[in-house]
């Protein structure tokens, strides 16, 4: 028995001083897509992550932590941790500090220096690399990433590093899992997928057939939930102002 998981392991919100929506609707649009999971991994913070871990299988999806830490030399992907990394650390030593806490070290658009990608001469162990970036358009960097990673026998993950709601999913990695069935699997067995290499790029910019609408529908959500937010922050604002006049009213009348 197979069972194929498919996975977007490289997605901010607004956790990420560059990300941009809630993860709740990073989640509900991976279901709404066909994902089985994500992985939150915001730049240097993990709060977000968490939550999103907690609230993912009330979206049907499998709920696995992580971050994108800062080492000395670039960044690292450290997924399936529930705790922040130390930052600007040695790479070797972050690479390790993920293992002890029962995580995979991935490395992320390696070699692109602009996205702080770390170079070939520094790259010289991890658990996994992303071979396929969504976001780096040329695909000359992907190719290298995928040939490094080739030479080096290190497992291949594809993710969209999506920075807002409908670029989730963009690509992703399917991971395919022997003898569990789909009800039993969890964020362990995401993390053994990858650590075995069990995986497969799916590095195209529509996920599963027909997404292409459901990319424009999670643009429409945004601006749905933008809007509902603010309507409740306008109300609670407007009860919180007649609160406060009752209570100046009370103060200022005679007994």
């Amino acid at each position: 028995m197979q069972t194929t998981l498919r996975i977007d392991p490289h997605v901010h919100s607004e956790g990420s001083y560059d990300g941009h929506d809630p993860v709740e609707l990073l989640l509900e649009q991976a279901a709404e897509i066909g994902l089985d999971g994500i992985v939150v991994t915001d730049h240097d913070v993990i709060h977000e992550s968490l939550r999103a871990a907690e609230l993912a299988p009330e979206y049907g999806l499998i709920g696995i932590p992580g971050v994108e830490v800062s080492t000395n030399v670039g960044h690292l992907l450290a997924i399936g941790v529930t705790e922040m990394p130390p930052r600007r650390a040695p790479l070797d030593e972050t690479v390790e500090w993920v293992r002890d806490h029962g995580g995979v070290a991935v490395v992320p658009h390696p070699f692109q220096r602009s996205r702080h990608g770390i170079p070939r001469r520094h790259l010289v162990d991890c658990d996994a690399v992303e071979v396929f970036n969504s976001w780096l358009f040329t695909g000359f960097r992907n190719r290298r990433a995928r040939r490094f990673a080739a030479e080096r026998g290190y497992p291949a993950l594809a993710a969209s590093d999506a920075h807002s709601v409908p670029h989730v999913g963009r690509a992703f990695t399917e991971l395919v899992i022997d003898g569990v069935a789909r009800a039993d699997l969890d964020g362990d067995a995401v993390l053994d997928g990858v650590r075995s290499g069990a995986t497969r790029m799916q590095g195209r910019r529509q996920p599963i057939p027909a997404s292409a609408r459901h990319y424009a529908v999670g643009s429409a959500r945004k601006s749905g939930y933008y809007a509902k937010a603010g309507a409740l922050k306008g109300q609670a604002a407007a009860r919180a102002g007649a609160l406060r006049g009752a209570q100046l009213l009370a103060k200022l009348s005679p007994l």
